[in-house]
């Protein structure tokens, strides 16, 4: 957890193939999971959220990629500490266009 702007930009360039400009927020967690930063592009700079847990950890979905993507929602329980798990979603509409 001792990288900062540029290196975790270059992460994403080269691990993730993706653009650090794109308004993406990244997210990276570090071995133990009880410490996480998040990454993102705002306007006129990057911004870089930074938080460590005293006690516990945080739930990260299970992905066999370095990478993968998760809704706005999801990122909001895991910082909570909510078992994405124990979550039930209902059924919604999704439009397919």
């Amino acid at each position: 957890m001792r990288k900062s702007f540029d290196s975790l930009c270059g992460i994403v360039r080269d691990e993730f193939n993706k653009d650090p400009l794109s308004g993406e927020i990244f997210i990276f967690f570090n071995r133990r999971r009880n410490q996480v930063k998040l990454l993102l592009w705002e306007q006129d700079g990057f911004s870089i959220y930074y938080k460590r847990l005293e006690k516990g950890t945080y739930e990260i979905p299970f992905s066999k990629a370095p990478s993968m993507q998760i809704n706005c929602l999801e990122l909001s329980l895991i910082l909570q500490g909510i078992s994405l798990k124990s979550v039930k979603r209902r059924p919604r509409y999704k439009n397919t266009l």
